[in-house]
């Protein structure tokens, strides 16, 4: 005899497959672009679910494109290797010292684990550096008053095209040159958003430590679900975003006014947050949308 509670979990598959299959078709052959990092990465579990759903957009046609940080293992070695961590206006002071922990950790670490995580469920994942092929192109953030800081001056997403085309998922490490070559540390939301405009995604996906938007900064239930770009400003302007929250609102920003479709805000302390939010009708984060 079936058991009972058995057919009941086999229905809800059922049920959440039927509700994403017109996601599926309509983002099937399209850009998103995730900016990977939080929680998600630091924990086992989490970090399993992102790489399992990461996998599956791949699997189902959709095209992710992976940007990644890395700030708590570029702590934990530079405590190792007796380097001084300092951070000012909320970005970390890079000398040359801590510039050669960072592109050691993100290039050749942190990417590779990432890389190797998606290829052992199937993915075709391939890691660069925002350095390579001159994908992107870095200039020094406030005139050089942090260090080896970096914003991002252009970018360049010929690189990804044919490997999208064969069906590979990048995997981009938030480091990247100046024209001279020398080597800058450039936030991953700030790589990600430009990146995303540059390729012309549907959407772009910070993964973070919180909710999304919320109208109440202490209230996890008063998260936004929906903004349109005016209404993303106006919050901005009326301080109901602020802190952390606010360079991440404004990269949205950014994004969407270069044509990104959408851009979400979403607590990758969620398991399968990003299936959550692409395939199912309610979401879980805050979506910011850019054209009517």
């Amino acid at each position: 005899m079936a058991d009972p509670s058995q057919s009941g979990d086999d229905a809800l598959r059922v049920s959440v497959l039927s509700e994403a299959l017109p996601y599926i078709q309509r983002f099937a052959g399209r850009r998103i672009v995730i900016k990977y990092g939080g929680a998600a990465m630091v924990h086992a579990g989490l970090r399993d679910a992102v790489f399992r759903d990461l996998a599956l957009l791949a699997c189902v046609g959709v095209q992710p494109v992976v940007v990644h940080g890395g700030g708590p293992e570029i702590n934990q070695w530079l405590k190792r290797l007796e380097i001084p961590a300092e951070f000012r206006d909320g970005l970390r002071v890079t000398d040359a010292d801590t510039m050669d922990v960072v592109e050691m950790v993100l290039v050749g670490r942190v990417n590779k684990q990432i890389v190797n995580g998606l290829n052992q469920l199937g993915a075709r994942a391939v890691g660069l550096s925002g350095s390579d092929g001159r994908l992107v192109e870095a200039r020094p953030w406030g005139e050089g008053s942090h260090g080896l800081v970096g914003d991002v001056a252009r970018v360049n997403p010929d690189l990804l095209e044919p490997l999208l085309k064969q069906g590979y998922l990048p995997v981009i490490s938030s480091v990247a040159a100046t024209p001279d070559g020398q080597s800058h540390n450039i936030n991953a939301d700030t790589v990600a958003g430009e990146l995303a405009a540059a390729m012309e995604a549907e959407k772009l996906i910070l993964l973070t430590d919180t909710p999304g938007i919320l109208e109440d900064k202490d209230d996890p239930a008063s998260l936004i679900r929906k903004l349109k770009l005016p209404e993303a400003r106006q919050l901005i302007q009326d301080g109901i975003v602020a802190g952390g929250m606010t360079p991440k609102t404004e990269c949205c920003i950014r994004a969407l006014a270069q044509g990104v479709a959408a851009a979400h805000i979403i607590d990758g302390r969620v398991p399968h947050a990003l299936l959550l939010e692409v395939f199912t009708d309610a979401g879980i984060g805050t979506m910011v949308m850019g054209r009517s």
